[in-house]
């Protein structure tokens, strides 16, 4: 008897939503500024179907109009559902032409969803013998298995692949026979299609009269056997019932037919099939396709006309190397295989490891000769202060480079790194590298200062495309089409087994550390001419490549953690949020868990029926209890707030209290952050382990965090600088508004002169609450800040609040006008920029979605205020850690939150420090309206800010 044949069947739209939303946090953009997630998720799944399970017949059914069947029977089917994302509407012709370009059928009909047309094809391949898998994580797929139909949930989140059966059907929601699922469907309904369902039943409700009445009629035939509210519900809505279950039934009957010979899996076209993954920059993709459809159907090494173009190994400049020595190398060059990147493997180049004797003086002549050179530390660890050298990798032109292993004996390396003084400290070589902050970190353990010019490719390509992702492998992907040594092929995966660089042969460590050397040189060949094309070069040479070793100066330093301090601070906060435990259990009438959404939606919104019948509800069903939403609620309701209160406490304790103690070095003993220069798209410093700038400080619990960094000693004091409302000030003279200049240039209180301008009285006469008003607004503006958003933020009606609104735009026209400027500025070239010429590129300035256009003209707004404030603040570093060291004071600067710089003073420099910082953050750039820095002094920063 011949093997029943296999046909896999995709629901596009569930696959492609799932994938979308996979990449949420993370999202993948290329180098156009493009979203890829969607198309890239949808993918993964498809080449991973094909990889696992290598189907005989393969189809991918879309949705086209949604069903006309359906909005006939319920008008609001579907209603409730946002609108489509989008990178999701961008996404589905490419992946319509990559399924064409595949030779794989796509079945789409006017009027059917994807779901009915599965079905129906589903079952007509049934009747022909054929195994059917529907690849899709949609639940409602479970009423058509049967024993040749099977649901086929992809991999997600480290879970694998789930086939279900008719088994797996029964267990899972509790039926005798898989259509016993519409049944389950239309009495729990459906939040995500806007299916009703039965009032108050839900998943284990639905289960018990399954079990007791079987199918949907026959509870409804029997409801005299049911008792109280639940009675009166269902009899109250029993055509609700009926038609619910309607709703949940995939149609079989749709006007489409299974082709065998059509949905036969076929060869790709695989060149058209590359040349769009080379459009999207899909780089591991088209590796996984190129081995999925040419090496393993051909089994060639002859690489395939799809491949990206590429450098030919035969063109380059030397097909025979020679070593230092002046002699041939060996045994390096080798054949191109069939994968679509050039790897080490299939790439000239001559990689040799230096250890000592005239080899290494022979190196040193050598590099000292050049104009450029790029260098790479391997070490034992990622954290800088307590990572050891293994060894430095040198590159000058491309294809060759040298590899100088270090001893591990300390006193031998640190005489091995004296000899390369001369390079490091030559002002007249220029440094290259990728992510050169650790690199002059670690070489400062040794007592090295790196001098002269830097370029750093990391921060180059940061500027050059600032919202694509920026580590090395995926720029030599993109921009090289090479796929670099992974490190896990020296030390293997993460985990106890995992080796130090230690303990890796000399020969592999030299053709990894070399590899990084050589490509990093290649990458800044690319990114310097395209710097000048963004026109950011004088950015990247005057503000992020100087404060390079600034930041690295200040990681380095750290700061004094009082844990002591601490430990009392987490005590006081554990009773705090016991007492507010109590109060909320006492207001709900039970205990209950309070970080559960669902718990928490249904005490709420069903037993506290706060906030009226319409609460929003998530796609899964329950209520939704964000922040936003309890926020809007707190004012009316004691136990909201609590809820909110309860939630930040736990938040500080956890992220913070219980946190900081156990990031201590435990060298240095003190705390060191690490700041980044290449995440924020405004040009803002990020700071991660810890944090410091997420420590929130407009509550009192918050603020006394700030109070256990404290200064180094006795014989120190903290100082804290902050410019004054930069960002309003900014706003002032980019705008140049009249009445908002000429109030900062008077020294007048800005909130104060807009609340007298808005409502209309005397300077004088203006109350606390009308400058809060004020404030809020002033602060808000830059935000775009709706009515019922300042409604929100104070004690103003939405009325109220959109006449305060438009009597702030008739009191500064200028801005008003500066803003739509900006917004139609973007519109028109696609970026807005700073001061300084930085820009933030805007890919949905124009989008037909209001909702994903209304983010992009708020950022049009605010982008460049944030980054210009990024920018002046990053110059006053710059200036004050040069007078710092070219003066040798003995205070050091050690930190910096958004517009706020930290410093560790001896008490000695007190006084003179005073005003040269104040001075260089007041004039880092001259603006048509003055800068102003508030200054604070204390044992912690609680006391200093």
């Amino acid at each position: 008897m011949s093997q029943q044949k296999r046909l896999f069947l995709l629901d596009a739209y569930a696959l492609i939503f799932r994938g979308y939303y996979a990449f949420i946090k993370n999202p993948r953009i290329n180098s156009k500024g493009m979203d890829t997630s969607a198309i890239m998720g949808f993918m993964n799944s498809l080449l991973d179907v094909i990889k696992r399970e290598k189907p005989d017949h393969l189809a991918v059914a879309f949705d086209k109009g949604g069903s006309a069947v359906r909005t006939e029977m319920f008008v609001e089917y579907k209603a409730n559902r946002d609108e489509t994302p989008e990178a999701i509407k961008i996404a589905i012709p490419y992946i319509q032409d990559i399924l064409k370009a595949m030779h794989i059928p796509i079945i789409e009909l006017a009027g059917c969803e994807a779901d009915d047309l599965i079905g129906t094809i589903a079952k007509q391949a049934e009747k022909e013998n054929y195994q059917v898998f529907m690849v899709t994580p949609d639940k409602d797929f479970a009423q058509l298995v049967s024993e040749n139909i099977f649901m086929y949930r992809p991999a997600r989140m480290g879970n694998g692949i789930e086939i279900w059966g008719v088994p797996e059907i029964q267990e899972r929601f509790e039926v005798e026979r898989p259509e016993q699922v519409i049944d389950f469907l239309g009495m729990m309904g459906d939040a995500v299609d806007n299916i009703p369902g039965l009032p108050g039943v839900g998943e284990k409700t639905a289960k018990k009269f399954l079990k007791q009445y079987g199918s949907m009629e026959n509870l409804l035939a029997n409801t005299h056997e049911l008792k109280g509210k639940m009675k009166e519900n269902i009899e109250a809505n029993k055509e609700k019932g009926i038609m619910s279950k309607k709703l949940a039934t995939i149609l079989l009957d749709c006007d489409v037919t299974f082709n065998e010979n059509d949905y036969e899996l076929s060869k790709p076209d695989t060149e058209k099939t590359e040349a769009i993954f080379q459009e999207l920059e899909f780089r591991r993709m088209t590796e996984q396709f190129h081995k999925l459809f040419v090496q393993d159907a051909e089994n060639t090494t002859v690489p395939p006309q799809g491949t990206a173009p590429s450098k030919s190994v035969a063109k380059q400049k030397d097909t025979q190397q020679t070593s230092l020595f002046g002699e041939p190398a060996t045994g390096e060059a080798t054949t191109p295989n069939a994968d679509f990147y050039k790897k080490l493997d299939t790439t000239n180049h001559v990689y040799q490891a230096i250890q000592g004797g005239i080899g290494l003086s022979l190196l040193l002549r050598d590099m000292l000769q050049q104009k450029t050179v790029c260098f790479d530390t391997e070490t034992t660890g990622l954290d800088a202060l307590t990572a050891e050298l293994v060894g430095i990798s040198f590159s000058w032109e491309t294809g060759k480079g040298f590899y100088v292993p270090v001893p591990e004996n300390r006193d031998e390396a640190q005489e091995l790194i004296n000899k390369f003084i001369p390079f490091f400290e030559d002002e007249n070589i220029e440094k290259v590298g990728q992510n050169l902050k650790y690199d002059l970190k670690v070489l400062a353990n040794y007592g090295i200062t790196v001098k002269g010019k830097l370029f750093d490719t990391m921060i180059a390509h940061y500027l050059i495309n600032p919202d694509m992702r920026h580590n090395m492998d995926i720029l030599a992907e993109t921009y090289l089409s090479y796929s670099p040594m992974p490190i896990v092929e020296l030390i293997g995966k993460k985990g106890k087994n995992q080796k130090s660089m230690r303990d890796v042969e000399i020969d592999l460590v030299k053709e990894y550390a070399t590899e990084d050397a050589d490509i990093t040189l290649q990458l800044k060949e690319i990114f310097e001419p395209q710097l000048e094309e963004a026109a950011t070069r004088k950015l990247f040479d005057e503000i992020e490549i100087p404060l390079v070793p600034v930041l690295a100066a200040m990681e380095r330093e750290g700061i004094n953690l009082d844990t002591d301090y601490l430990k009392k601070l987490s005590d006081e906060l554990a009773r705090d949020i016991k007492g507010l435990e109590e109060k909320i259990y006492e207001t709900a009438g039970e205990t209950f868990n309070l970080a559960s959404p669902k718990q928490l939606g249904d005490i709420l919104f069903d037993k506290l029926k706060i906030g009226g019948p319409k609460q929003k509800k998530t796609k899964t069903g329950q209520y939704a209890t964000g922040e936003e939403i309890l926020s809007y609620l707190a004012k009316d309701n004691p136990i909201v707030e609590n809820i909110l209160n309860w939630r930040q406490i736990v938040k500080l304790q956890n992220t913070y209290v219980d946190a900081l103690p156990l990031q201590v070095n435990e060298k240095t003993k003190r705390v060191h952050t690490d700041y980044m220069q290449t995440v924020a798209a405004t040009g803002r410093l990020s700071s991660n382990n810890p944090n410091l700038q997420n420590i929130p400080i407009r509550t009192e619990r918050g603020r006394q965090v700030r109070a256990a960094f404290i200064a180094r000693d006795e014989n120190y004091t903290l100082l804290s600088a902050d410019y004054s409302q930069i960002e309003l000030r900014i706003i002032a003279a980019l705008s140049g508004d009249p009445e908002m200049v000429n109030a900062f240039k008077n020294g007048e209180d800005i909130h104060a002169s807009t609340a007298a301008k808005v409502f209309d009285v005397p300077l004088e006469d203006v109350t606390r609450e009308q400058r809060s008003h004020a404030k809020t607004v002033n602060f808000g503006i830059i935000y775009g800040v709706s009515a019922f958003g300042l409604s929100n933020q104070t004690s103003l009606s939405r009325s109220e609040s959109k006449d305060l609104i438009d009597a702030y735009y008739k009191t500064y026209p200028t801005l008003k006008q500066y803003i739509q400027d900006q917004i139609e500025m973007a519109r028109e070239q696609g970026y807005v920029q700073t001061i300084l010429g930085r820009r933030r590129y805007l890919k949905d300035i124009n989008s037909q979605n209001a909702v994903v256009r209304g983010g992009a003209e708020r950022n049009a707004v605010n982008a460049p205020i944030q980054g210009s404030a990024a920018d002046i603040i990053k110059i006053a570093m710059i200036n004050i850690q040069q007078k710092l060291v070219s003066e040798n004071w003995k205070s050091k600067m050690l930190l910096q939150v958004h517009d706020e710089l930290v410093f560790d003073v001896h008490n000695s420099e007190l006084d003179l420090i005073k005003p040269m910082i104040k001075y260089e953050m007041e004039n880092a750039f001259k603006l048509d309206v003055p800068l102003d820095v508030d200054m604070g002094t204390g044992n912690n920063w609680l006391e200093a800010h």
